[in-house]
């Protein structure tokens, strides 16, 4: 079993506190993915829980062991590095087979457990061949297959595409996927790129400035965030938000305790002339710039209630200075003024006019 748990885990490097209090269970066998921005604690938190980093407070377990004082060779964890750490004097075998050696795994057992794993990540024809020798994305399977020949309960993954290009980094992303299926052991895997994040993990940890924002599968963190910081992390483009007092006069009788709306880039409309659509909020906007993707189009835009990006998967709209944006009153996000979100507004007729709200005048 290598269910894994932080309980009031706190990590201090002098007086800056960079982990903070972080309570959190990672199940057996799943495929979980810590992200956030740079310096938000999410490398910290994956040093501690590899041992190579003790807690100043709280305790890390791994199945029914407490590991927080053990050193990192004895908790059957493998790591895999940014920066791949492979020996460029040893050839292919001699990487992966390395560690096997130290333990006095016998050479015969050697042999086959490094013919099973190159097997599974394509380099049994490379076997032969020195690091220097292999692509960026040939050298990543070499550092994984060295991890997994140890048959370790948790594979703990640090930024491991950040080196590969776009399109290398696609495929690795689809092939770290189809490999935690095939082995079925617990994968922790620390990223920056919510991308990365979206399309691999079963359950996402979204970490600011060391305190946990909200733990959930990808598409739940996506729909459903607990607060702004989430809203505006997840999701390409981001959620807008907007002030209360920017959408005031439209919805006049909002709850008081509403301090920010948001509203995602896809959930509204854009149209070149303005159409009749109840229970809509409609702003008169003025394209800023129009980015074409192929199959959708990000219109950045402004209006009286500020600056906001819409994302379309019509037909682009061209030689068009001024449109309007449409919005369902059922599309709206609401957060307080801790920036926290409010889940129980429901708007009604006493809550919105009657008439469609139009910003900016027709």
């Amino acid at each position: 079993m290598a269910e894994i748990r932080l309980t009031n885990v706190v990590k201090k490097f002098n007086e800056d506190e960079v982990v903070k209090n972080v309570n959190l269970t990672i199940a057996d066998g799943s495929f979980t993915v810590i992200v956030g921005p740079s310096g938000c604690g999410k490398s910290t938190t994956l040093r501690m829980i590899a041992g190579l980093e003790t807690p100043t407070s709280g305790d890390i377990w791994i199945g029914n062991d407490c590991v927080t004082n053990v050193a990192p060779g004895k908790r059957n964890i493998a790591m895999v590095f940014q920066n791949y750490a492979l020996y460029p004097t040893m050839t292919v075998r001699k990487n992966i087979e390395f560690g096997l050696v130290n333990k006095k795994v016998p050479k015969a057992e050697r042999e086959m457990l490094i013919q099973e794993i190159s097997d599974i990540v394509g380099l049994s024809e490379h076997l032969d061949k020195k690091p220097q020798q292999l692509s960026g994305g040939q050298r990543q399977r070499v550092a994984l297959a060295r991890a997994m020949v140890k048959k370790p309960k948790v594979f703990i993954l640090d930024e491991p595409l950040s080196n590969l290009d776009a399109k290398l980094r696609g495929q690795m992303r689809r092939e770290l996927i189809q490999l935690h299926k095939r082995l079925g052991t617990t994968f922790i895997y620390v990223t920056h790129d919510q991308v990365e994040a979206m399309s691999m993990g079963d359950q996402i940890i979204l970490l600011n400035k060391g305190v946990i924002q909200q733990v959930d599968s990808p598409m739940n963190m996506y729909h459903d965030p607990n607060n702004i910081f989430t809203a505006e992390f997840i999701g390409t483009p981001a959620m807008n938000i907007l002030k209360r007092e920017h959408l005031e006069f439209l919805l006049p009788n909002l709850f008081e305790d509403v301090a920010y709306i948001g509203f995602k880039p896809e959930h509204a409309k854009i149209m070149s002339e303005l159409e009749e659509m109840p229970d809509h909020l409609i702003m008169k906007s003025e394209i800023v710039t129009t980015e074409t993707l192929g199959a959708e189009t990000i219109y950045t835009v402004t209006n009286q209630a500020g600056t906001m990006n819409i994302k379309s998967f019509s037909e682009p709209i061209t030689n068009k200075k001024h449109v309007y944006i449409a919005l369902h009153y059922d599309k709206l996000y609401f957060f307080n003024a801790q920036e926290e979100r409010i889940r129980t507004i429901t708007l009604d007729e006493k809550t919105i006019d009657s008439k469609p709200a139009i910003i900016g005048g027709v």
